[in-house]
């Protein structure tokens, strides 16, 4: 039997990974910064580390003797004024740094490090295929855009020090939804559509992955990952209006019936930059023209990936919003 500790248990991802890991039979800790935080992990036996990415004496205390780290806490600035965004990579670049330090110092077997659909850049212009585990973001190329600065410094030095010894397997989800999204990172676009609130859509591509078989995939990258490798965890490709119709057939709504074009998703980001009273734009909203497909055979191979129909976490997904009573 393993111990493993979990970096961000109280998270939807995290919460997930420590309900598979509990499911294989691990003896499972989390790390959490709020002492009254169980997330979504309620009657689960969790023996929890408080402390914080910052605080390093805190996470080698909570590193000692683990077998597996599973790192899925890192910044998530949402909403980040373009002026703070070299503040916030600083400050990921230092959480990681601290992370890799005490993986080695407290002798852990394995990092497994949930990266982001961020890192993955487009294909070269002249090779006719989807993104994978050997495109990347080029940092700089968004660089008012604290989530994919933050995102690719991390990474990078993920990759940095498994290339000196560390034994580091990264995971980059694509889209992620389904139950247990406490603090609606992602599950704010179902409700906005259970709620008839999704008049219009975005124009574009994305990639949807359930969040239990993503969790399902850490645990095998635990097993039978490679060390220093990147792996694409995602399901299906979606034009958004197709995804958006399967949501709004669900959720027993209308689909939107407006595609924006690109002039007025441009002018709306322009706008909340220049403008005090406009709200600034999500980051995964100002690189909408970065969305695309992603194949991810490299982990249905190496990782057992397995990908369930967007329909099942949609049912599944609401299903628990409704249950919280969340509505």
């Amino acid at each position: 039997m393993f111990d493993i500790l979990v970096l961000g248990a109280t998270g939807f991802i995290g919460g997930h990974i420590a309900k598979k890991a509990q499911a294989v039979g691990w003896r499972v800790h989390g790390f959490r910064r709020n002492p009254d935080s169980v997330g979504h992990l309620q009657n689960q036996e969790i023996k929890w580390f408080d402390g914080s990415l910052e605080d390093y004496p805190s996470l080698l205390r909570a590193m000692s003797g683990m077998d597996y780290v599973f790192h899925a806490a890192a910044s998530y600035p949402g909403v980040c004024d373009p002026a703070l965004v070299q503040e916030r990579v600083q400050s990921s670049i230092d959480q990681m740094k601290n992370v890799i330090r005490a993986t080695r110092e407290a002798k852990i077997k394995r990092l497994i490090y949930t990266s982001s659909l961020t890192t993955i850049g487009s294909p070269p212009e002249n090779e006719t295929r989807l993104a994978d585990e050997r495109d990347f973001y080029i940092p700089g190329s968004l660089p008012d855009n604290a989530y994919h600065e933050m995102k690719a410094a991390m990474e990078n030095l993920a990759l940095e020090a498994s290339g000196v010894g560390y034994d580091i397997v990264i995971l980059n989800p694509t889209l992620v939804l389904g139950p247990g999204d406490v603090h609606l990172s992602t599950g704010e676009i179902l409700l906005m559509f259970a709620q008839n609130k999704a008049k219009a859509i975005p124009p574009g591509t994305l990639n949807i992955v359930d969040v239990r078989d993503a969790a399902e995939a850490h645990i095998n990258a635990a097993r039978i990952g490679k060390r220093g490798q990147r792996y694409i965890l995602g399901g299906s490709n979606y034009r958004i209006e197709e995804a958006a119709a399967i949501i709004a057939e669900i959720a027993d709504v209308k689909p939107p019936l407006l595609t924006l074009p690109t002039w007025l998703m441009d002018f709306y980001i322009k706008a909340g930059d220049a403008l005090p009273f406009i709200p600034f734009a999500h980051d995964h909203v100002r690189a909408y023209k970065d969305w695309q497909g992603y194949n991810v055979e490299k982990a249905q191979k190496e990782l057992d990936l397995k990908s369930r129909f967007l329909e099942e976490t949609v049912r599944d997904c609401l299903k628990w919003f409704s249950n919280q009573g969340i509505r």
